[in-house]
C-alpha cells in the first residue's frame, strides 16, 4: 500500500513540476495550448524580454513540455499535450486515493 503512494509521487517528473511552478512559464504553456507560436509571438503576448523568454523556453524544452520547429530565422514552439496528460493522470490518481482514504486515520502512539 505504501509503495502505491510513493510510486504515484515519484512518477511525477520534478522537472515538469518545477517548470510549471513559474508564473511566466505557466502563462507560456497556456498560450501554447491554444496554438503553435514563435518566439516573437511569445514576446508580444507575455511582454517578456527576448533573453528572459529564451531562458524560460529552455527550461520548458528540457522538462519535455514543448518541442521546437525551426522555420527560417524563427523558432516555433509547440506544447506536448501527452506530458500534461501524464501529469494530470498522476494527480487524478492522488486525488482519488485521498478521497478513498478520507476516513483513514493512523492512531498516535
Amino acid at each position: 500500500m505504501m509503495c502505491e503512494y510513493q510510486c504515484m509521487l515519484t512518477s511525477v517528473d520534478p522537472d515538469v513540476i518545477r517548470a510549471l511552478g513559474d508564473p511566466l512559464r505557466l502563462r507560456i504553456v497556456a498560450l501554447l495550448a491554444r496554438e503553435t507560436l514563435c518566439t516573437t509571438h511569445l514576446v508580444e503576448e507575455t511582454g517578456a524580454k527576448q533573453t528572459n523568454l529564451s531562458n524560460h523556453m529552455k527550461v520548458l524544452r528540457e522538462a519535455g513540455l514543448v518541442e521546437t520547429e525551426p522555420c527560417g530565422r524563427f523558432t516555433y514552439y509547440r506544447l506536448k499535450p501527452e506530458v500534461l496528460d501524464g501529469l494530470s493522470e498522476r494527480f487524478a490518481g492522488l486525488a482519488a486515493s485521498a478521497r478513498a482514504a478520507a476516513g483513514n486515520r493512523r492512531a498516535c502512539p
